[in-house]
This record gives C-alpha cells, sequence and structure tokens, in this order.
C-alpha cells in the first residue's frame, strides 16, 4: 500500500510539482502565488488514505491541472469529519476530469 509521502514523490516524479493550498477565493499555487477558483482546476486523480486505527488520519491528494496554462499540481486535505470546512467547500467545487 501507497503511502502519503509515497504519493507526492510519484506524483511529481510524473509532473506535478506545484502544491496548492486553500484560501478564501479559491486555491493558491506555492510557487507562483497566484489563485485559481477550483473549478478551474482538473483533477487528474485522488488518492484516498485511512488511518489503521485512528479516522482523524484520513487524508487525500488531489492530482490537479490548470489548462488555461498546464500547470499541474498536488493539493493535500483531510477528510471525514476533521476535515477543515474551507477544503471541504474547495472539494466541492473540483470537477473530475472524464473517464
Amino acid at each position: 500500500m501507497e503511502t502519503l509521502s509515497e504519493a507526492l514523490r510519484r506524483l511529481s516524479v510524473a509532473g506535478y510539482a506545484d502544491d496548492f493550498r486553500a484560501e478564501s477565493g479559491g486555491l493558491r499555487s506555492r510557487s507562483r502565488q497566484t489563485v485559481h477558483p477550483p473549478e478551474a482546476f482538473r483533477v487528474d486523480e485522488i488518492v484516498r488514505f485511512e488511518g489503521e486505527s485512528d479516522p482523524d488520519e484520513e487524508s487525500a491528494v488531489f492530482a490537479l491541472t490548470l489548462p488555461a496554462d498546464g500547470t499541474r499540481g498536488t493539493y493535500t486535505v483531510t477528510y471525514g469529519p476533521m476535515m477543515d470546512p474551507l477544503d471541504a467547500e474547495m472539494v466541492g467545487r473540483f470537477r473530475t476530469s472524464a473517464a
């Protein structure tokens, strides 16, 4: 089973080099310091992790692409009852790519 750090390394090698974080206006790129609404991103992959004995350890990594300029990066959130309300809003606004 893949760990969180292994998933982030794998995605980085695959070109998801940026890191995003939620703020009131959308997702901020840590490298470019730009903010985009979550609807502007395509979700390419979601990797979920569940704590073996503690539900508070649940997390997810989103592999994202910004089609407007090709920026690719990851967005990591806690999910479940401990999910931050701002993260819950951003995740709810994502559109997923067609399979």
